[in-house]
C-alpha cells in the first residue's frame, strides 16, 4: 500500500497547485457553458485539447456567484492556501460555504484544506456536498480517491478514481489506476 501511496503523493500536490486557480468573472457550476466543455473533454484524442478544455472549466468553477463578498473570501482562502495557512483557509472557505451555500468549488476547497490538515472525515463530507452539487467534479472525486488512499480503502479508491477517469480520461491518476486494479483484485473482499 505504501507503494500506492507514495505514485499518489505527487497528484495530492498536483491537485492543491490546480485548484489555486481562480477566475475573473462571475458564474459557478451552473454556467451553461459547462455542458459542452464536458463533452469536449470527454471526447479529446490527444492531452493538449483535454489540458486546455480542463483549465477552461476549472476557471468557470472558480468563478464567485453574485453575492456579497463571496468572491473576495475564497480570494482570501486561496491565497492563505497557497501559503500552507490552513487554519486562515479553512476560515475563509468556512463563511463562503455560509455566504453561498450552492457554490460547489466553496465545498471543494473546504474539503482540500480538511484533507491537508488530515481531517478526513470532514473532508469526506464537503467532498460529498461538492457532488451534490456538481456530479461532475473530477477535482473532488479525485480528492475522494486520495482520502480512500490514506485511509487504506484501495476498493474505493480505485472507484472514485474510475468515476473521474469517466468523466476526464486524461487525469495524471490513469497512468496508476492498472496498479491499484491489482492491488484491489489481490485483496480479500
Amino acid at each position: 500500500m505504501n507503494g500506492i501511496l507514495l505514485k499518489f503523493r505527487w497528484l495530492a500536490v498536483a491537485l492543491v497547485l490546480l485548484l489555486g486557480a481562480t477566475g475573473a468573472a462571475r458564474a459557478d457550476q451552473t454556467d451553461p457553458r459547462l455542458e459542452a466543455l464536458f463533452e469536449k473533454l470527454r471526447i479529446a484524442e490527444v492531452f493538449s485539447i483535454a489540458h486546455a478544455t480542463e483549465q477552461q472549466i476549472w476557471i468557470i468553477w472558480h468563478e464567485a456567484p453574485e453575492i456579497p463578498d463571496v468572491a473576495e473570501t475564497m480570494e482570501v482562502g486561496l491565497q492563505a492556501m497557497r501559503e500552507s495557512r490552513y487554519e486562515d483557509a479553512l476560515h475563509a472557505f468556512d463563511r463562503a460555504v455560509q455566504l453561498a451555500p450552492d457554490f460547489a468549488e466553496a465545498w471543494n476547497k473546504r474539503a482540500t484544506i480538511h484533507f491537508l490538515m488530515g481531517d478526513y472525515a470532514a473532508s469526506v463530507v464537503d467532498v460529498r456536498k461538492t457532488l451534490d452539487l456538481e456530479p461532475r467534479h473530477f477535482g473532488a472525486l479525485s480528492g475522494l480517491g486520495l482520502i480512500n488512499l490514506k485511509l487504506d480503502r484501495k476498493a474505493d479508491a480505485l472507484a472514485a478514481f474510475e468515476a473521474a477517469l469517466e468523466i476526464h480520461p486524461y487525469l495524471p491518476v490513469r497512468f496508476e489506476v492498472d496498479a491499484l486494479r491489482e492491488a484491489v483484485r489481490g485483496e480479500k473482499i
